[in-house]
C-alpha cells in the first residue's frame, strides 16, 4: 500500500497533476465523443473501452467494500479511499497510456495490451520479462478473487438478506443464475462484452446514485457533521462514535487505501487492459478518458456510499448475536435507516436499491474481470486454454455464491497485491515514457483536434489566398 499510494504521488507531481487540469477534457471524450475514432486501430469505442473499465470496477467495493472499511477503520477511511482515489488518477492515467502505445495485435486480428505486454516490450533484458510473465499469473490468480468469487459472494449475500427467511430461493440458486448469464455474455468476446457494458453501466450507476442522493438529500442537515467526522478521524484515528470503539491512524489508513485500491483498482494494472482495446491512434487521448474511470469510480460512487453509512448514524451497529455489521450489510442497513428505516415502506425501497446496486454491480465486473483474465492468460498460453478459463471462470462464480465472504475478502486483497507489485516497478522504470509521450503531445498545438476534425487556418490568415 505505501508503494502504490508513492506511485500515485510521484506520477502525480511528474505529470503536474493532470488528473486535475484534463479531466474535463477526458469526461467530454468519453461520454460526447464515443466514435471519432471508427477508423483506427482498435475493438470498442473509447466510451465502450471505458465502460469495461468502469463495468470491472464498480463492483462490491462500491458498496461492500466501503462498508467494510468504513466498519473497521471508521469514517476517517473514506479520506484516504479519496486520496487513493485522486492519486490513482495518476497511476490510472499512465497504465493507459502504456496500455495503448504498445498494444498488439493478436493470432484472432484483435488488440492486446496491458502490463502483461508494456513491461517486457517497454523493459528491455530479462527483467521486463519477468516482471510480465508475474503480472500475467497473478492477473489470472486475481481475476477468481477480486473478479469473480467475491462478486457472486456478496451477490449471494444481498439477495438472501433481501428474501424472507423461510424462502425456497438459496445461495445456490443465485450461483447458478450467475453462472448462466456471465457465461452467456463472456462467450461472445470483447466486442459483444463492450457492447453490454456501455448499456449496463450508465444505467446501474445512476439508479445506485439517484437512491444515495434521496438518502442524502433526507439527512442533509447532518452532512456538515459528517465530513467534520471524516476529516477529523482521518488523522486522528477517531474516537467513540455511535458505538464504533475508534481505530488507530495506521489502520484507518490500511483500511481506507485498501478498500479505495480494490474499488478502483488503480495500481494493478488492468486499466491499461481495458484502454488497449479501444479504436484510437493516440495513447495520451485513451490515458485521459481511462483515468476518468477513477474519478467516477472513487469520487463520486464511493463518496456517495460513504457518506450515506456516515449521515445515517449506524455505524457501530451490532446484530442479534452481538457481531458489527459490515461490508455490504452496513451499506443496506444505512439505506434502509436513512429511507425511513427497516420494516417501513422508505426501508424496504432502501434494501432493494442496494441488492439491485449489488446483483448490477458485481455482474457487471464479473464480465469485466472475465476479459482482464483472459488477456494475462494469453500471455503464456496463447488462445489455446481461452475457453477452458472461460469454463472455470463461470464455475467459480458458482462457488464464490455458495463460500465463506471473509476468506474470500482475505484471498482478494493478496492476490490484489501480487498483481500490483510488478505493475508499480514498472510503471517507475517506464515513467519517462509517459513523460515524454505526454509531453509530445500538449506540445501540438492542435491536440485538441480529433481524427477527421478540419485543421484550423492560422489566426490572420487570407483566405482569398
Amino acid at each position: 500500500m505505501p508503494l502504490l499510494l508513492a506511485v500515485g504521488v510521484y506520477l502525480t507531481a511528474m505529470l503536474g497533476g493532470i488528473q486535475l487540469r484534463r479531466l474535463g477534457y477526458g469526461m467530454w471524450l468519453a461520454l460526447f465523443k464515443r466514435h471519432e475514432n471508427s477508423e483506427s486501430k482498435g475493438d470498442i469505442s473509447h466510451y465502450q473501452a471505458l465502460s469495461v473499465a468502469l463495468a470491472a470496477t464498480v463492483g462490491v467495493g462500491n458498496i461492500g467494500g466501503v462498508g467494510a472499511a468504513i466498519a473497521l477503520g471508521g469514517p476517517g477511511a473514506l479520506f484516504w479511499m479519496w486520496v487513493t482515489g485522486l492519486v490513482g488518477m495518476a497511476t490510472k492515467y499512465s497504465e493507459a497510456l502504456l496500455g495503448v502505445k504498445y498494444r498488439k495485435v493478436n493470432a484472432k486480428g484483435q488488440q492486446s495490451g496491458g502490463p502483461q505486454q508494456y513491461l517486457s516490450e517497454g523493459i528491455k533484458g530479462p527483467l521486463g520479462k519477468i516482471l510480465a510473465l508475474a503480472f500475467a499469473i497473478f492477473g489470472v490468480i486475481a481475476s477468481f478473487g477480486i473478479g469473480n468469487a467475491v462478486q457472486s459472494g456478496n451477490v449471494a449475500s444481498a439477495i438472501q438478506q433481501q428474501l424472507p427467511e423461510d424462502t425456497f430461493w438459496t445461495p445456490s440458486w443465485t450461483g447458478v443464475v450467475i453462472l448462466v448469464s456471465v457465461g452467456l455474455v463472456i462467450l461472445g468476446g470483447i466486442k459483444w462484452l463492450g457492447r453490454v457494458a456501455s448499456a449496463l453501466v450508465p444505467i446501474m450507476i445512476v439508479f445506485y446514485l439517484a437512491g444515495a442522493l434521496a438518502v442524502l438529500v433526507a439527512n442533509a442537515d447532518v452532512l456538515g457533521t459528517a465530513f467534520g467526522m471524516i476529516f477529523e478521524q482521518a488523522f486522528t484515528g477517531g474516537s467513540a462514535v455511535g458505538g464504533f470503539t475508534g481505530a488507530a491512524i495506521l489502520t484507518v489508513i490500511r483500511y481506507g487505501v485498501a478498500r479505495g485500491i480494490f474499488s478502483n483498482e488503480s495500481g494493478l494494472g488492468t486499466g491499461g487492459i481495458a484502454a488497449a482495446a479501444a479504436r484510437t491512434d493516440q495513447p495520451v487521448r485513451q490515458a485521459m478518458v481511462s483515468m476518468t474511470q477513477t474519478f467516477i469510480d472513487t469520487l463520486i460512487v464511493v463518496t456517495m456510499t460513504g457518506l450515506v453509512i456516515v449521515v445515517t448514524g449506524v455505524l457501530g451497529t451490532v446484530d442479534s448475536e452481538g457481531n458489527l455489521i459490515e461490508s455490504a450489510a452496513l451499506t443496506r442497513l444505512a439505506f434502509e435507516t436513512g429511507l425511513g428505516g427497516a420494516g417501513t415502506t422508505g426501508g424496504t425501497i432502501g434494501g432493494l436499491i442496494v441488492a439491485v446496486g449489488i446483483a448490477t454491480f458485481a455482474f457487471s465486473t464479473l464480465i469485466g474481470w472475465s476479459y482482464y483474465g483472459e488477456k494475462c492468460l494469453e500471455r503464456f498460453s496463447g488462445q489455446r486454454l481461452i475457453l477452458p478459463y472461460r469454463i472455470v471462470f463461470v464455475v467459480v462464480a458458482y462457488l464464490g455464491a455458495v463460500t465463506s465472504l471473509d476468506m474470500l475478502w482475505n484471498l482478494s486483497d493478496i492476490a490484489n497485491g501480487l498483481m500490483a507489485l510488478p505493475n508499480l516497478i514498472g510503471l517507475l522504470i517506464l515513467s519517462p515514457v509517459v513523460y515524454r509521450e505526454t509531453k509530445r503531445f500538449f506540445a501540438n498545438p492542435d491536440w485538441r483536434l480529433l481524427p477527421g476534425d478540419a485543421v484550423p487556418e492560422p489566426a490572420g490568415a487570407d483566405k482569398a489566398d
